[in-house]
C-alpha cells in the first residue's frame, strides 16, 4: 500500500479539548485538512491499530510523510482507546527516520504517564520535526517549509476543518465517532496566571471561533456520516464569544445562535453534549447564566454533563492556585444547574454538573480531603444531583507555578482514603438517583466484550454499563438498568431476551434473583409474560420483555 501522507492519531486530553475514542480530536481533522490542501491526502492510523497490527509498521516506514498527534496533560481512565505512551512516541518517531516525520499536539507541552508524576520535556523522539504551537498551522508552516506559527483568527482553521472532515471515515469506529467541536482557545483567566496547573493559559488570551466557521464543519462532517458531536474544545462554553475580563459575562444570543448553526447544519444529528462550564461564571453572573444554560438544554441533546473544574473545597488551596470559585460559590452553581437541567428527557436528567477535583496542589493539607468529604456531604443532603465526581492526582508541566509549587506524595494515604469515601459514600447513592433502578438508556454501543461486556451511551461522561453477558462489539441496544457499581451500572439489554439470557444475567432481572433464574433456565422457553410470572410470580411493570 502506498500512501502520500500518514496521519498518526496517538490521542490527546486536555483540559479543553478531548480525542480519545470514540471522541476524534479538531487537530486530526485540521491536520487533515492542511495536508489535503498541499495535495498530500491522508491515510488515517490510531496508535491502538499500529499496536494492533505489527504489519503497520511497514506502513510507518515508507510513507514519504508522517505527522502524529499526541498528549495528554490531564490523566484519565479510558474505555476506547489507550493514549501513545512516550516509547509508542519514539518507537514510531525512530520508524519515520527514512522520511519527513512531525509530531505535534499538547504532547510538546512535556510528557508524563500517569497523575501524580511531573511532565519531562521531549527528549530523543526521532522524528525530524517536533512542533509547537496550534497543531494546524504548525504543519502547514512546516510543509510549507516557513518558520514559526502565527494565529490570529480561525480564518485558515475553519477551512482546512471542513477540508478534512472526510478523515473521520477512516476512523475504526466510524460512524460511532464524536466529534469534538472547537468553539475557542485559550483562558480568559491567562490574564491573572489562570489555575496554577492547568496548561490551557500556554494558548493565550481566548479567540472564539465564528458560528458559521463551526456550523460550516459541522456540515461538512455530516455530509462524511457523522452523527454525534460535542461542543468540547473551550475552557468555558459560557463565556463563547462574550466580553473581557477574567470572568466574562455571558451571552446567552451568541450561544443560541451557535446551537441554531449546528442544528441547521446536521439536523440528523444524534448527539450534542457539551463539556466545560466554570462555575464561578454562574455564580456572578446567575441571571445571564441561567438563561444560558436554558439554551443549551434547548439544543443539546439530554444526559449531558456540565464539567466543572472545582478542584478543591478548600479556600487555602483556592487562593494558593488561583482557582476559580469558592466552595459556596461551586455549591450555587450545582443549585443553578440542577435548577435549570435536572428534568428528565428520554429517561435521562437533561443537564446535570460534574465536578473535577485535583488532588496534590499547592497548600493542601490533611484538612484538604476533610473539606472535599463535607462539600460531598452537603451536596447529597441537598437532595441535588451530580453526575460524576472525577478525582486526580496533579499531573505539573514545565511553565506553570505548580511544576515547583505542590504538595505531591505528602498525602498519599489520605488521597487513596478520599477517593474510596467518595465511591462508597456518593456515587453509589448518586448513582441510585441519578439512573434508578428500570431506568432504560437508549442506544448504548458495546465496546469491550467478554463474559461482561462493557458499553456507554454516545455523550459527554456517558455512565460505563455492564452486561453480564457475552455481547458483540458495537453491538448497540436499549439497557434496562439493574444494579450499580462504584461508578458504573448493571444492566441487561432491552427488552429483555428472557429465553437466550444465560443463567448469571437472568438474575439481574428486577424481581428475580438467582434462586428464579435457576428456574427460568430450566422452564425455558417461555411464549409470553403471562407464562414467565405464572413461574417467577409479579415482575415490575416496568420491565419489558422478548420472548422471540
Amino acid at each position: 500500500m502506498t500512501v502520500k501522507a500518514l496521519l498518526i492519531d496517538g490521542y490527546v486530553d486536555e483540559p479543553a479539548c478531548l480525542g480519545v475514542p470514540p471522541y476524534i480530536s479538531p487537530y486530526i481533522r485540521t491536520i487533515a485538512g492542511v495536508l489535503e490542501e498541499h495535495h498530500l491526502s491522508c491515510t488515517y492510523l490510531t496508535i491502538d491499530q499500529i499496536r494492533g497490527d505489527p504489519s503497520l509498521g511497514v506502513l510507518v516506514r515508507n510513507a514519504p510523510l508522517v505527522v502524529m498527534v499526541a498528549g495528554t496533560t490531564v490523566p484519565g481512565a479510558y474505555l476506547g482507546g489507550s493514549p501513545a505512551t512516550l516509547t509508542d512516541i519514539r518507537q514510531i518517531g525512530h520508524l519515520c527516520r527514512g522520511g519527513r516525520s512531525a509530531l505535534c499536539g499538547p504532547v510538546t507541552f512535556g510528557y508524563a504517564g500517569a497523575g501524580g508524576k511531573h511532565a519531562v520535556p521531549l527528549e530523543g523522539t526521532g522524528f525530524s520535526a517536533v512542533l509547537a504551537g496550534p497543531p494546524a498551522e504548525a504543519v502547514d508552516a512546516w510543509v510549507r517549509g516557513d518558520e514559526g506559527v502565527s494565529r490570529q483568527d480561525y480564518t485558515l482553521e475553519d477551512r482546512w476543518a471542513v477540508l478534512g472532515g472526510h478523515v473521520i471515515r477512516q476512523h475504526p469506529s466510524y460512524p460511532y465517532v464524536i466529534c469534538e467541536l472547537e468553539t475557542a482557545r485559550g483562558c480568559a483567566r491567562s490574564v491573572t496566571g489562570g489555575c496554577s496547573f492547568c496548561t490551557e493559559p500556554f494558548y493565550g488570551p481566548p479567540v472564539y471561533r465564528g458560528t458559521a466557521g463551526i456550523a460550516a464543519e459541522v456540515a461538512a462532517l455530516s455530509s462524511h456520516g457523522a452523527l454525534h458531536f460535542r461542543l468540547g474544545r473551550q475552557p468555558d462554553l459560557l463565556a463563547y464569544r462574550s466580553g473581557p475580563g477574567e470572568t466574562p459575562r455571558p451571552d446567552p444570543g451568541a450561544l443560541e445562535e451557535l446551537f441554531s448553526g449546528i442544528r441547521q447544519a446536521a439536523p440528523g444529528l444524534k448527539t450534542l453534549p457539551i463539556d466545560n462550564i466554570n462555575p464561578g461564571t454562574i455564580a456572578r453572573f446567575e441571571d445571564e447564566a441561567r438563561e444560558a444554560l436554558a439554551v443549551i438544554v434547548t439544543g443539546h441533546t439530554p444526559g449531558d454533563v456540565a464539567a466543572f473544574g472545582m478542584e478543591t473545597a478548600d479556600p487555602e488551596v483556592i487562593r494558593a492556585n488561583n482557582l476559580k470559585a469558592s466552595p459556596d460559590e461551586v455549591f450555587r452553581a450545582i443549585e443553578v444547574v440542577n435548577e435549570v437541567g435536572a428534568q428528565r428527557r428520554d429517561n435521562v436528567p437533561d443537564l446535570l454538573p460534574g465536578l473535577n477535583f485535583v488532588c496534590g496542589l499547592a497548600g493542601e493539607t490533611l484538612s484538604t480531603y476533610d473539606k472535599n468529604e463535607d462539600f460531598l456531604a452537603r451536596v447529597l443532603a441537598a437532595g441535588l444531583l451530580v453526575r460524576r465526581v472525577n478525582i486526580r492526582q496533579l499531573m505539573p508541566f514545565p511553565g506553570t507555578r505548580a511544576f515547583s509549587d505542590n504538595t505531591l506524595r505528602r498525602h498519599e494515604k489520605r488521597f487513596l482514603r478520599f477517593k474510596t469515601t467518595v465511591r462508597e459514600r456518593f456515587d453509589h447513592p448518586m448513582l441510585e438517583k441519578v439512573f434508578p433502578p428500570g431506568t432504560v438508556l437508549r442506544d448504548v454501543i458495546t465496546e469491550v466484550t467478554g463474559s461482561t461486556s462493557f458499553g456507554r451511551q454516545m455523550g459527554s461522561y456517558p455512565i460505563l454499563v455492564g452486561f453480564p453477558l457475552l455481547m458483540v462489539k458495537l453491538t448497540v441496544c436499549d439497557a434496562l438498568v439493574a444494579g450499580y457499581g462504584s461508578r458504573s451500572l448493571t444492566a441487561l439489554p432491552c427488552p429483555v431476551p428472557v429465553n437466550t439470557l444465560p443463567v448469571a444475567a437472568l438474575g439481574w432481572i428486577p424481581g428475580v434473583g438467582k434462586k428464579k433464574a435457576g428456574l427460568i433456565a430450566a422452564k425455558r422457553p417461555f411464549s409470553n409474560r403471562s407464562e414467565l410470572e405464572s413461574l417467577t410470580g409479579p415482575l415490575p411493570a416496568s420491565v419489558p420483555f422478548t420472548f422471540s
